[in-house]
């Protein structure tokens, strides 16, 4: 089963990810991180097919995915 991860240390809360993720697996966090941004949180893990369109779209490379 593929795995997202988010680095919360770059992510600034840009949502690209959420907006592209053709399966809805991302979300907002509703905790900041230590920038201050409230950074992305994987919501359904088990949506996600490993297509790593997200992690593409991510300006701050923010995101890491297994497959």
């Amino acid at each position: 089963m593929p795995e997202v991860r988010v680095l919360e240390e770059y992510c600034k809360s840009c949502e690209l990810c959420i907006k592209f993720c053709p399966r809805g697996v991302l979300a907002v966090g509703n905790r900041p991180n230590d920038r201050g941004y409230f950074p992305v949180v994987v919501t359904y893990p088990e949506k996600c097919n490993g297509c790593a369109i997200c992690g593409l779209v991510c300006p701050d490379v923010a995101l890491e995915i297994y497959k």
